[in-house]
């Protein structure tokens, strides 16, 4: 209890300056005078981007809404829109004039890419997916990119010493950007691409692949066509993804056709029990897994636009978020995720793993 306690007084004391509360609804810019507040920009009126925007948002406010009893607090107001590739730049100027001493967005990619060409960006800003390029002002980002996922894989594979790789992809536009996002973490690291295995829903293409030493395999799919793909493969071939395979511990059917799959993903997910996670509350209504992940994220943004508001981020960092362990590259924030394997129809880290039960031999998965 007395280092929940210290380490919860560390937290808090992270936000020197600069604390935010999340105003109860939604608030649409004003004509009226400029009042300082912390703007976080989102495409909730998307057809296309609308729930996962509202996931940030609640993840956002849930971290706002803690900071609310501490004295010189900024509002959080919230701007939404519709297209962000089209809305994004007035939108934050909105903001700006409205009196933002900070702001949090775009979401998508093409809204990032818009706010990425605008001059002048006054004040700190974090856009919450990839920036692509030297960024202007004080423009920074911080998101969710799968590439960042299948590239950590690969490292986590190096380290293991293997050194060869069997890589298998669906045709999907997903899928291949992890396929290729792995493939060039792996080559730079000096490792062989053996085979490159397209699936089609077809298992015959698997018929040739036997153990073999120094091999790992990595699957570029999401959980549906790796459960068709995992009982094709030896037992002995160590196996690795990406989060696109774990859909939560509550669903041990399809894990338990997973396991023995290494994979990475958020402690928000995968560690309850984490001190950095037990601090926020979880949604009032259950999400799917890819939404508690942009929920983590919002609560992990609110966080970084704190520091930098404070102009604490050189100090602060690393940061054990609960999307994962983040740490500053230019202007770009990069979180790495936490390492687990599906073992007994669930996804455990190795510290979980190390304190699981035994199985008899003939029954375990893979050992890692």
């Amino acid at each position: 209890m007395q280092r929940m306690f210290l380490w919860l007084s560390a937290l808090l004391a992270l936000y020197v300056s600069g604390f935010a509360s999340a105003t109860s609804e939604p608030l649409p810019p004003g004509d009226d005078k400029p009042v300082p507040h912390i703007a976080l920009l989102l495409p909730l009126k998307s057809a296309v981007f609308g729930s996962a925007a509202e996931a940030v948002r609640q993840g956002f406010q849930a971290a706002a809404e803690m900071e609310m009893r501490l004295p010189g607090g900024l509002p959080v107001r919230v701007y939404s829109c519709f297209d962000e590739g089209k809305d994004i730049a007035v939108l934050y100027h909105q903001a700006i004039a409205g009196g933002a001493r900070a702001v949090v967005g775009p979401l998508t990619r093409s809204g990032a890419g818009v706010l990425a060409a605008e001059k002048d960006i006054p004040v700190p800003t974090l856009a919450l997916n990839v920036v692509e390029g030297v960024p202007a002002g004080q423009l920074y980002s911080f998101g969710m990119a799968v590439e960042a996922e299948a590239r950590q894989v690969a490292q986590l594979a190096v380290r293991q010493g293997l050194h060869q790789a069997i890589v298998i992809a669906t045709r999907a536009q997903l899928a291949k950007r992890l396929q290729f996002a792995f493939e060039e973490e792996w080559n730079r690291s000096g490792g062989t691409i053996l085979r490159e295995i397209e699936f089609d829903n077809d298992p015959a293409v698997f018929a040739d692949i036997a153990e073999m030493p120094d091999t790992a395999v990595f699957l570029a799919t999401d959980a549906e066509k790796a459960r068709l793909i995992r009982p094709y493969l030896p037992n002995k071939l160590p196996i690795f993804a990406t989060s696109q395979i774990f859909v939560g511990n509550s669903d041990n059917l399809t894990n338990y056709d997973l396991n023995g799959i290494r994979f990475v993903d958020m402690p928000w997910l995968l560690q309850a029990d984490h001190p950095a996670v037990m601090v926020y509350p979880r949604p009032v209504a259950p999400l799917s897994a890819d939404h508690e992940r942009l929920y983590a994220l919002g609560i992990d943004a609110f966080r970084l636009i704190q520091l930098l508001l404070a102009g604490k981020v050189d100090t602060a960092l690393p940061l054990d978020g609960v999307s994962g362990h983040i740490e500053l590259d230019g202007r770009n924030f990069q979180r790495m995720a936490v390492p687990a394997m599906f073992t007994q129809g669930q996804a455990q880290t190795r510290s979980a793993r190390a304190h699981a039960p035994q199985v008899p031999p003939d029954q375990s998965a893979v050992k890692p």
